[in-house]
């Protein structure tokens, strides 16, 4: 029915224009072949909707599991410091990324075409650069808190407060904000529809301006910041190894052995006996033993953490530049070389899911590697379940 119609159309306009059978400009044939295309349109292949469920399954996954730490933040009384309150703000960013950016870009991607208008498009080409800007601009704060927490503890104790915390939050979505706002001087409106929904690239200027801002910049920033806590990290973890502990402990074993040592260990701490000149001394020193074992095996638990904790940063730092280091090489060289360069628009759509994976990848890290986040994130998933 569709086709008849379409073929009555055209028909029409061929008797209308009087084109004979030797002009070749129109020949019916078009009208066959724009009908397959939209006959194709409107269809969605296989390929297109095995991609549409994937991509819809990863910005569902990265919707939940970003709620989940916000919620696990707030309802979690100990979880409440100024740390935990940078990463719920990330995690309230890669959110937004899940709810404003990524189901558009899923019909954009899918279909290949851009439909809904030139408004949209601004709008939401302006929440996609925000956003994502915003999360690699959190995962930069994160970094300097973790590196002024651990280069100048005694001061910087004092000093991490909410209101810092608030404060740096602000300040990245400012500079976010400042990155994304620039293309809409430019842009016009247009009546007509429009196909592409992209940042116009004529302005190599602010394309070398937003990729230097957005990532370059931030991930040099990244990898010094990293880098330092590393050496600090390891200094501390050398510093704190145990080194003398076998030493003590042999002090204690040769003690134990000496006459009166049996009363002491009965008598323990509360009643030594005092008879002797052998057991007093005997007592005292055992107790020291205890106390020395005890600040040791302290220094073990926070050595610990230090390796524990840096190789969080490491993941973090390598899983934030496998997602995001393509799309943002081919969003600086295309606008540059223009012509000279070809990407396949496949490519393009694969390293900017990768980038957008990101915001999937940040609150499985955080939540994985804290013991504080996974123990509060087990008790609300049990809380789910168990309701009563």
């Amino acid at each position: 029915m569709i086709k008849m119609e379409h073929l009555t159309e055209c028909q029409e306009v061929t008797d209308h224009l009087n084109v004979s059978q030797t002009n070749n400009s129109f020949d019916g044939r078009s009208c066959v072949t724009s009908l397959d295309s939209y006959e194709q349109e409107d269809v969605l292949s296989f390929s297109q909707i095995v991609l549409t469920v994937v991509l819809a399954l990863i910005t569902l996954a990265t919707l939940l599991s970003n709620a989940f730490v916000i919620t696990t933040v707030y309802q979690t009384r100990k979880l409440h410091t100024p740390a935990n309150y940078l990463i719920a703000s990330l995690a309230f960013t890669d959110l937004l990324v899940s709810i404003l950016v990524l189901p558009i870009a899923i019909v954009y991607t899918v279909t290949g075409k851009w439909t809904l208008g030139q408004i949209i498009c601004d709008m939401w080409l302006s929440s996609d650069i925000t956003c994502c800007t915003a999360s690699i601009f959190h995962l930069c704060v994160i970094a300097l808190d973790r590196y002024w927490a651990i280069t100048d503890a005694v001061e910087y104790t004092k000093k991490r407060t909410p209101k810092r915390a608030v404060v740096m939050i602000a300040l990245v979505w400012v500079f976010s904000i400042s990155i994304s706002m620039p293309p809409l001087f430019w842009r016009q409106s247009k009546a007509e529809e429009i196909a592409v929904c992209a940042v116009n690239t004529d302005h190599v200027l602010y394309t070398v301006y937003s990729t230097a801002g957005a990532f370059y910049i931030p991930t040099l920033l990244l990898i010094a910041l990293y880098g330092r806590i590393y050496v600090e990290a390891r200094y501390r973890i050398l510093k704190q190894s145990p080194k003398t502990t076998g030493k003590r402990l042999t002090k204690a074993h040769l003690i134990t052995d000496s006459p009166g040592s049996s009363s002491v260990s009965s008598t323990n701490s509360r009643t030594p006996e005092m008879s002797s000149d052998a057991g007093s001394p005997v007592y005292l020193n055992q107790v020291k033993v205890k106390v020395s074992d005890a600040l040791l095996e302290k220094k073990k638990i926070m050595a610990a953490r230090e390796r524990k904790a840096t190789k969080t940063l490491g993941v973090i730092l390598g899983a934030y530049i496998v997602c995001w280091l393509p799309f943002f090489i081919i969003s600086l060289v295309m606008p540059i070389c223009k012509d000279a360069c070809w990407f396949h628009p496949a490519i393009f759509d694969f390293f900017n899911w990768l980038g957008y994976l990101n915001s999937l990848i940040n609150p499985i890290i955080y939540t994985m590697s804290n013991e504080d986040f996974k123990q509060a994130f087990h008790k609300l998933i049990n809380r789910f379940k168990c309701p009563s």
